[in-house]
């Protein structure tokens, strides 16, 4: 059955939610503009003004030259007739764009694979939350998310922003959403123009050429293509909704800040936009980190950060926010101050822009992990882009002159100066990140003028980046110590004693860690000094402050977290230390992987066998077998204990299914799996006698291949990180040799492989796993000891004759490799015949590091969340004070 309902009432809320963003877009710009509503015959025009607001910057205040032609109560009633028809049209817009929401999940909650989203993006295999995960996986899906943040936001600051800059602001969203509405209209013009892309789309309308719609026009796959494994984490989960809300957030200071510009107020938006902006970088912030931390659970190159251009075309708006909150802080009284925060709330919503059509134009190719293909889109991307970057550059040029100048420079010895000086270094650390970053669109501007571009990204992109933003960073921590004491007026008739004794405190500090031989690196000891300093001085502030009102704490918590994020970078990555060094001298393997930078990998791999125990630095370790997860059971399950149903995300239980005394299954039961994972379960003994096991995955997925996931053990004062670089295929069978046989006697030696076998014994049995005997029935089991130089195991196959009819039972040791069976028994000479057949020991290839302060890093992040918090707080109860006394 195909369910075409759903899809078309989804697509008509696409529609409607594009129509209706027009229709607020229209209205709210008329409403700003004070013109008449279409029951009025009376035209109504905007007055001329100039900048109309207190000048805190010792110049003259501008006077207003009015033109109007209309009183004002017929003119405000002109406004609020087109205000409340934009306040209908966006509210009709957001249930719209929920309607696209549901009606999308709907398909994809539901397995209506007859949808191409649904079957590109999700499988029957996938547990509730990585569903939901298959959401935001595609293009529209994406944009849609974004759609539906800038509703919610739009919804909420119609209620909350005011009728002063309700209007002239909702106008700037409208058109934005409008947009964004037009990314997943999906709707064909001709034969060669499509505007959006729809998430509606059938299989049948997706690929028409397709063999199998012209045989059979009504098929409907029984299974979807699945979810990158990549995404399947909990992380996936939470970290895109947060990003898009950042993303939704750098919207509202930009909006406020067009406004202001609008109505010749280009001091008056900082107010209202400030709380916004501390929230937006907030939340950007963590969106960031979110997924800084799933790359560290997820992939295998071994931190956190890997300065991929995507990664990078999000950090950059970051800085640039961050920035312009600087900017904004000191505006009132700098006018250089109003002018920079006016072009960086300007530039980080244009960065927002241009970082999305860095990743979803596909111009980026192979260059990173994260971008998506190309589904035509890059030129509406670039439409929208160049749309915002012309009316931004257009109205900041034509109200320049608005915004009045300083009468005198600002001083070495003022807190404007040096939040300024903060602001700059760090938006020539995002400049220098974007300018690399774009390598790629040089290229095709250069293509596009018919020339041929050799430029190309940095061959190690950590090290070419991480070079230039140490100093930057340096520099930064240094500006935020010396900036918090300029603010509280700690420095003061330029004198700078107050420095003086948090600037002892961080040579001491420092010199007693570099002096244990911690750090050798001159340009990590410079990172520590700067990272202590701005630790110290902000403390200093913030004991002082806590003294008087907690909530002026924000900004000296925020720039502590910032201090223990630098020094947990620096120790976590500077001095990341692999553990896992091949002692042996073994060649582990020829492949061009591992030979790569003279045998590197070769040299920082070992070798593990199964339960066979190594040496790896301070660690012995052990490779305990496979292990695969069960979806009602807690943990892990040993692979050998489950029959995996091929293809059905099911698994029989061969014996009791039993975690921490618990019995979840019976032997025989029918259990849902998770499908592609296997675990790998790695013991570590540590020299203190403590075990812990970490369970590094390797998943199998046919978009993907093979994808290696690490696992890590935390402890206060470093992380163990592991994965396996590589193992025997999880997914195929063992591949047995050919059948080798050996008559003994008991007591008898004989050799298997490199081992040495002696047949103890063989007794007579009334218990076969698996066989059910009777009183007429008889069995006998061989015990075969196997010597090796880990010791001794003993394997027991079975001999058995049931109802006349005789049956063998083998005995396997994946540890060993092999397989025997007691094939017969010879009375008269007393001897037994075994088969055996030898394979592949399971083993593994393994990569450890030891990341030490790491937690230092995520510590201070959740502090900097903290310092935002009560900045937000602070500033947005400022704003609504204000805004109550504003008479309309």
């Amino acid at each position: 059955m195909i369910h075409t309902t759903v899809g078309q009432l989804g697509h008509f809320f696409v529609i409607l939610s594009f129509v209706t963003a027009l229709v607020a877009t229209v209205a709210y710009f008329l409403s700003a503009l004070g013109r008449r509503s279409s029951r009025q015959n009376v035209l109504v025009e905007e007055p001329q003004l100039a900048y109309a607001g207190e000048s805190s910057f010792g110049g003259k205040t501008a006077k207003r030259k009015d033109r109007a032609v209309t009183p004002v109560s017929e003119q405000q009633s002109q406004k609020d007739d087109w205000r409340t028809l934009a306040r209908w049209a966006f509210y009709i817009h957001g249930l719209a764009v929920v309607g696209v929401a549901v009606s999308l999940y709907w398909i994809i909650y539901n397995h209506y694979f007859e949808y191409h989203y649904a079957w590109s993006h999700s499988s029957l295999a996938l547990p509730v939350q990585y569903v939901i995960s298959c959401f935001w996986e595609g293009q529209e899906g994406s944009f849609l998310l974004w759609l539906f943040w800038n509703a919610m936001l739009g919804a909420i600051l119609i209620r909350t922003s005011g009728k002063q800059w309700e209007a002239p602001m909702m106008a700037i969203f409208a058109l934005v959403q409008a947009f964004l509405a037009s990314m997943i209209l999906g709707v064909v013009f001709g034969d060669t123009f499509k505007l959006g892309s729809s998430p509606f789309l059938l299989l049948t309308e997706a690929m028409p050429d397709a063999p199998i719609f012209t045989a059979d026009p009504t098929f409907v796959p029984k299974d979807g293509n699945g979810l990158n494994p990549l995404l399947q984490n909990y992380w996936m989960v939470i970290h895109p909704p947060t990003l898009f809300l950042g993303f939704a957030l750098t919207l509202v200071p930009f909006a406020y800040c067009i406004a202001g510009l609008w109505r010749n107020q280009p001091l008056e938006w900082i107010r209202p936009a400030l709380p916004w902006t501390l929230i937006g970088a907030m939340i950007l912030g963590i969106g960031i980190m979110m997924g800084g931390y799933w790359a560290y659970e997820t992939l295998n190159f071994g931190g956190y950060w890997n300065w991929d251009p995507v990664e990078n075309a999000i950090y950059v708006p970051w800085l640039v926010m961050v920035g312009a909150l600087h900017t904004m802080l000191i505006a009132k009284r700098s006018s250089t101050g109003l002018k920079t925060a006016v072009i960086l709330t300007i530039a980080q919503f244009l960065l927002i822009i241009y970082s999305t059509f860095l990743a979803r134009s596909g111009i980026l190719g192979n260059a990173s992990v994260h971008s998506f293909t190309d589904l035509g889109l890059s030129g509406q991307l670039l439409v929208y882009l160049l749309a915002f970057v012309v009316l931004a550059v257009f109205l900041a040029a034509r109200k320049w002159k608005y915004i009045p100048s300083d009468e005198q420079e600002a001083s070495v010895y003022t807190k404007e100066f040096w939040l300024f000086i903060g602001a700059t270094v760090l938006c020539l650390a995002a400049f220098q990140v974007i300018a690399t970053t774009s390598i790629p669109v040089y290229n095709k501007i250069l293509e596009a003028f018919g020339k041929v571009s050799n430029l190309a990204l940095p061959v190690d992109q950590p090290g070419h980046y991480s070079k230039f933003q140490i100093w930057f960073f340096v520099v930064i921590a240094l500006l935020t110590g010396i900036g918090q004491f300029m603010w509280w007026r700690k420095v003061e008739n330029k004198k700078w004693d107050a420095l003086i004794t948090p600037g002892i405190l961080t040579l001491l500090i420092s010199a007693a860690v570099i002096g244990s031989g911690a750090i050798k690196n001159p340009v990590y000891m410079a990172l520590l000094v700067a990272s202590v300093f701005a630790l110290v001085t902000n403390g200093t502030i913030l004991l002082g402050i806590v003294r008087g009102n907690y909530r002026l704490s924000g900004g000296a918590i925020a720039h502590i977290g910032m201090a223990l994020m630098l020094i947990g970078i620096l120790f976590s990555s500077g001095y990341s230390r692999v553990i896992s060094l091949n002692g042996s001298g073994l060649m582990i393997s020829n492949s061009e992987d591992f030979t790569k930078n003279g045998n590197k990998e070769n040299k920082e791999n070992v070798l593990l066998w199964l339960n066979q125990p190594e040496r790896m630095d301070q660690y012995q370790v052990t490779y305990r077998g496979q292990r695969v997860q069960v979806r009602d059971v807690p943990g892990y399950v040993p692979r050998q204990d489950v029959a995996v149903i091929e293809g059905d995300f099911h698994g029989v239980a061969l014996r009791d299914i039993e975690q921490n005394g618990k019995l979840y299954h019976k032997k025989g039961d029918t259990l849902a799996m998770y499908p592609e994972n296997v675990h790998y379960a790695v013991e570590y003994r540590e020299p203190s006698g403590k075990v812990f096991t970490l369970y590094p995955r390797i998943q199998v997925n046919q978009r993907m291949g093979v994808v290696l996931s690490p696992d890590s053990r935390h402890s206060m004062d470093r992380d163990i990180y592991t994965y396996i670089a590589t193992a025997p295929d999880p997914m195929e069978e063992s591949k047995w040799e050919k059948t080798e046989t050996y008559s003994v006697a008991v007591k008898d030696t004989f050799f298997l492989n490199d081992y040495v076998a002696i047949l103890d014994d063989v007794v007579r049995t009334n218990e076969v796993e698996g066989t059910q005997l009777g009183p007429n029935d008889a069995a006998v089991r061989a015990r075969v000891r196997i010597l090796s130089k880990n010791g001794e195991q003993v394997l027991s196959p079975a001999f058995i004759i049931k109802d006349r009819m005789v049956g063998r039972r083998a005995e396997t040791s994946d540890e060993l490799g092999i397989r025997i069976q007691l094939n017969e028994i010879d009375p008269r000479s007393g001897k037994f015949t075994f088969a055996v057949n030898r394979t592949q020991r399971d083993y593994v290839v393994m990569k450890a590091f030891e990341k030490p302060l790491i937690n230092i890093l995520w510590i201070g992040t959740l502090i900097v969340v903290l310092g935002f918090l009560i900045a937000t707080i602070r500033r947005y109860r400022e704003f609504t004070k204000m805004r109550d006394k504003v008479v309309v």
